[in-house]
C-alpha cells in the first residue's frame, strides 16, 4: 500500500457532518434522500451512502435501483416495505433492523406510523444514485413475507 502525496491528510478518512448532506441526488416521490458518501463528495468508487426520511403516514412511489444492491438501516419509526411486480409482498422493519433490496426489485417504502417520521440510513453498492421510478398498479391484497434464511427459519 502506498501513501498519497499528502500523506493521507486530505485523501484519507473523511467525516461528513450530518447537517451537511447533499439533497441534490435522485429522488422518488414521497421520500427525501440526502447523500453523505458518493464520488462527487469524497471520491467513493464502489458505494453510495446517505439518509432517507419519509413523513408520517406517507409512502414512496414504486421504483428500483437498477443493478445496485441496497441496504436500509432503520433508525427511527416503522418501515413497511412492499415489493414485487405488483408490490404484492410486504414486510415491516423497526429501529435497529436492516432491510436488503436486491438489484432490479420493484419496491415501495411506506411509513407505517401516522405520527412519527421514518428515518433511515441507506447504502448502495455503487457510487451512482440510480433510481428508476415506475408506474405500477399495486395489488389490492398483499402477502406478508417473514424473514428467513438457511439459519433463521420462519415460525411455524
Amino acid at each position: 500500500m502506498s501513501q498519497t502525496d499528502d500523506g493521507w491528510k486530505h485523501s484519507g478518512v473523511r467525516v461528513i457532518p450530518g447537517d451537511q448532506l447533499d439533497d441534490n441526488t435522485a429522488q422518488t416521490p414521497g421520500m427525501e434522500r440526502a447523500a453523505a458518501i458518493n464520488f462527487a463528495r469524497v471520491g467513493a468508487q464502489k458505494l453510495w451512502a446517505g439518509t432517507v426520511h419519509i413523513h408520517a403516514g406517507a409512502k414512496t412511489g414504486a421504483h428500483h435501483h437498477g443493478p445496485l444492491e441496497s441496504v436500509i438501516y432503520v433508525i427511527r419509526g416503522k418501515a413497511r416495505m412492499r415489493w414485487g411486480e405488483k408490490l404484492e409482498f410486504t414486510a415491516e422493519a423497526g429501529p435497529g433492523d436492516f432491510i436488503y433490496v436486491p438489484p432490479y426489485v420493484p419496491h415501495q417504502e411506506i411509513n407505517a406510523s401516522s405520527d412519527e417520521t421514518l428515518e433511515c440510513v441507506l447504502v448502495r453498492s455503487d457510487n451512482e444514485a440510480v433510481v428508476v421510478n415506475l408506474e405500477i398498479d399495486a395489488a389490492e391484497t398483499v402477502e406478508e413475507v417473514l424473514w428467513v434464511d438457511p439459519i433463521h427459519k420462519a415460525p411455524e
